[in-house]
């Protein structure tokens, strides 16, 4: 019971003992604080507790709450759910004026974890505040885990949903991974289990005999096989594990919606072995591949939606309740011992030659982990689908092997990807880029890809440590320096992969039956719908108005060329001051969510509207001006040259940070070529690049911060050394309503930290750096100086824009140009 003086108590307590008859919300006026957010899908009878709100959406989230003395679990109205898929709300958030009513829960009373009176809450409103993403909000003064809970009982057991009949939560950012306590990482114990490893197992029936008896009607092996249980002992092992597979939907009335299908042989022939429910529980993260297992208690059905007549053995908790345990190799007799899994490695050189759809098996050393994203299932699902990019390296050519790896229900494997280690994927799936003048091609997942790394003791258990391509890539490890896999060692970051074509006719085509260009109006939209670490690409027509050079830190010195006509024409960037806010049709608004007062900050890119229309035929000439902003103080005017081996740049062998130096500044330009700099009071306003924008360079002595730090709901700080500091920013104007984007540029060359593939030759214009997306590899870069300077050849030109923009959460979208086509006439 909480104390009297705890504001949550004199908050919800007022009303005395007719707590059940408010009329009206009860608002705290104090500071609470946010401490845990869990998410969940709902069943059909969450509708009952949201009879006023609008349901558009599958998940509810429950929040814990605290004032410093008590902690309260809540569920969130489904209005403020967008808060969280923004990132806005989140655990270390604080809130302020936060409205409760009470609810039932969906919990029965006879639940350990049910509210012991039955009853619960739910927050309605309120304001959020709080620092920026992966700030504790002033929690470390809180022991919360010592907090007593609000009300005359609080749990007894793990947390279970208010609203929902369901007994697990699902992870906050997608639907793969296990999330919570109750996903068990031993096996549930088994009185008969000792007894076994004690004798000489045999198998009861085999694999050939279940499928003959389901398949021909013979009912000699087990009396009622096609619609009985079967009780008599399998013994296999298991080749393939699939990653969780969640069915919960709104219509859907199950307690634990999981499926996983294990592929299992023994020495007569192989089935899938589905579990069910609260069997994934118990023992999805116990079975790994390689393990013997003995199965009891069992169904056989026909398989779901094989193209043959086939067979799956369905484990369940009930009708029957199977009975599983794991044997170790010594135990079966050998005459019936399973065979081992087998596995198809491949390595960078012979992945030239496979077709695309060839699933294969790889080794290699990471030397770039990308961000985690998401994507929208089949384009335009509803469920967003998490995934980061990998380079691996194993020596056999010059070429890494790339790999889109989605989540594979190992969570603690995927956050312990960190740049050199050794890893291994199992069961991928080859993929040809189509439209490429080169040999382009990735790695992406199938149902029953496996992730195995150092740091888990992962290699030292498994069978394929043996296997010839394996001793070779090791060999080839031990002949690597250390020093120079860090050089080229990098983590997270924008990252493109394959790179989009370099022509508009070939990107077209490879966009054939996806939605077209935008109007201005609509990309605002568009960026407004996406949810936290959601990417996507869009298309515009758009002129650039403004080019702008910046170095990370140093964004007061910059230089920029702008199109004089339309600058005249352009007013500054509106931003809303509340994120409950609509604004008006007429009102230019921002493309983000404004963010706190409290918190400040820039998103990479703005919008605004043309106060007047830009004559496009005028003849008026327009002067290119080179300047140094001086927002404080008159300086010197400068000009920034670009460092030419600055991605080259190798870990010192102390692994300290390394603090890039800047150069000094020039006093003249010898370019006589040039119009002498112009002096201008300030520069059109800019966004700061982020941090998460940014390819780090691989700390390994801070491995673990850094890798939480990239990972969903983490938040990177400037002690990490970055390997881009330079980078472009050009202002777009789309051609249908006039509308202006600020977009990022960040184009390759072959010093470039990532690893694109080749790059073409071509003029190194403005307009062909864009349209490729970066700098010819045969001869060297301009400098920015005079990029600046030729970016006259962008006035007037019409060109099919290509972005790339992701939500980092709260107020910040990263918009990023890829590509930019010149449209002819």
């Amino acid at each position: 019971m909480a104390a009297p003086d705890c504001v949550l108590y004199r908050t919800l307590c007022r009303s005395g003992p007719a707590q059940n008859k408010w009329t009206s919300p009860a608002v705290c006026r104090d500071v609470l604080h946010v401490v845990g957010l869990q998410r969940y899908s709902r069943d059909p009878g969450s509708s009952v507790y949201f009879p006023q709100a609008v349901l558009s959406g599958d998940d509810l989230y429950d929040a814990t709450l605290t004032d410093g003395h008590c902690r309260l679990r809540v569920t969130l109205d489904p209005g403020l759910n967008r808060l969280v898929e923004r990132y806005v709300l989140r655990s270390g958030s604080a809130l302020c004026d936060a409205a409760f009513t009470r609810a039932m829960s969906a919990q029965l009373p006879a639940c350990p974890t049910a509210p012991g009176d039955g009853d619960s809450y739910k927050l309605l409103s309120a304001e959020v505040s709080g620092g920026a993403p992966g700030e504790d909000g002033g929690l470390r003064k809180f022991h919360v885990d010592s907090l007593s809970w609000f009300g005359s009982s609080g749990p007894a057991g793990a947390l279970v949903p208010l609203r929902a009949n369901r007994s697990v939560f699902l992870p906050l950012w997608n639907n793969v991974d296990y999330s919570g306590g109750a996903w068990r990482e031993a096996p549930p114990t088994d009185e008969d289990e000792e007894e076994e490893e004690e004798r000489e197992l045999r198998p009861a029936v085999t694999v050939v005999e279940l499928r003959d008896s389901f398949l021909i009607g013979r009912r000699g092996v087990a009396r009622g096989v096609a619609r009985g249980a079967v009780h008599r002992q399998l013994i296999v092992r298991i080749i393939n594990k699939s990653h969780l597979m969640y069915y919960g939907r709104r219509d859907v009335n199950c307690e634990c919606p999981y499926k996983a299908v294990l592929e299992v042989c023994d020495r007569t022939g192989s089935v899938c072995v589905v579990l069910w429910n609260s069997v994934c529980l118990d023992w999805y993260r116990r079975l790994t591949p390689g393990d013997i297992i003995n199965l009891r208690r069992y169904r056989v059905k026909r398989r779901f939606q094989a193209q043959l007549d086939d067979i799956e053995i369905s484990v369940n908790s009930r009708n029957p309740a199977a009975l599983i345990s794991v044997l170790p190799e010594s135990s079966a007799s050998p005459q019936h011992l399973p065979p081992a899994a087998s596995y198809s490695f491949c390595n960078s050189k012979e992945l030239l030659d496979r077709p695309h759809g060839a699933v294969c098996d790889v080794i290699g050393l990471l030397t770039f982990s990308g961000r985690p994203e998401r994507i929208r299932s089949d384009g335009r699902g509803a469920e967003l689908l998490e995934y980061h990019w990998l380079r691996l390296e194993d020596g056999s050519s010059h070429r890494p092997i790339m790999v889109k790896l989605f989540s594979t229900s190992q969570p603690e494997t995927h956050l312990k990807l960190h740049p050199l280690s050794v890893v291994v994927c199992t069961r991928l799936k080859l993929i040809r880029a189509a439209g490429c003048s080169d040999v382009v091609f990735y790695l992406t997942n199938t149902t029953y890809t496996q992730v195995y790394c150092t740091g888990m003791r992962h290699h030292s258990e498994m069978s394929y440590r043996k296997l010839r391509p394996v001793q070779q890539f090791i060999q080839w490890l031990r002949s690597q320096d250390d020093g120079q896999v860090l050089s080229r060692a990098l983590i997270g970051g924008f990252f493109i992969y394959p790179s989009p074509p370099v022509s508009l006719e070939m990107y077209m085509k490879d966009r054939r039956g996806v939605p077209g260009f935008l109007r201005g109006a609509e990309l605002q939209r568009e960026l407004e719908r996406l949810c936290y670490r959601e990417r996507q690409t869009f298309c515009i027509q758009a002129a650039v108005t403004m080019v702008m050079y910046s170095r990370r830190g140093e964004e007061e010195r910059c230089l920029f060329w702008t199109d004089r006509t339309s600058s005249l024409c352009s007013s500054p960037c509106f931003r809303n001051s509340s994120p409950f806010s609509s604004p008006s049709p007429t009102t230019p608004c921002s493309f983000r969510s404004p963010p706190s007062s409290s918190s400040p900050s820039l998103s990479p890119m703005s919008l605004c509207s043309a106060s007047t229309p830009v004559d496009h035929r005028s003849g008026k000439s327009r002067k290119r001006r080179l300047t140094e902003t001086l927002p404080h103080k008159r300086r010197p005017f400068v000009t920034l040259q670009s460092e030419q081996n600055q991605s080259d740049i190798l870990f010192e062998a102390s692994m300290e940070f390394i603090e890039s130096n800047v150069d000094e500044d020039d006093e003249d330009n010898e370019d006589g070529d040039t119009l002498p700099l112009v002096s201008a009071p300030l520069p059109p306003e800019q966004p700061l690049i982020t941090l998460e924008t940014l390819p780090l360079r691989y700390d390994h002595a801070h491995r673990e911060e850094q890798a939480v730090a990239i990972a969903m709901g983490g938040a990177l700080t400037g002690r990490f050394d970055s390997a881009l500091n330079e980078y472009y920013t050009l202002r777009l104007r789309a051609l249908s309503d006039g509308v202006l984007v600020d977009a990022l540029f960040l184009p390759l060359s072959p010093s470039s930290p990532s690893s694109p593939p080749p790059l073409l030759p071509h003029a190194n214009t403005w307009t062909s750096i864009l349209s490729h997306g970066a700098f010819c590899p045969h001869t060297p870069p301009p400098s920015p100086a005079d990029l600046i300077g030729m970016a006259t050849q962008l006035a007037n030109q019409r060109l099919v824009c290509v972005l790339e923009a992701c939500h980092l959460g709260g107020a910040t979208t990263e918009l990023v140009l890829s590509r930019a086509f010149p449209l002819h006439h």
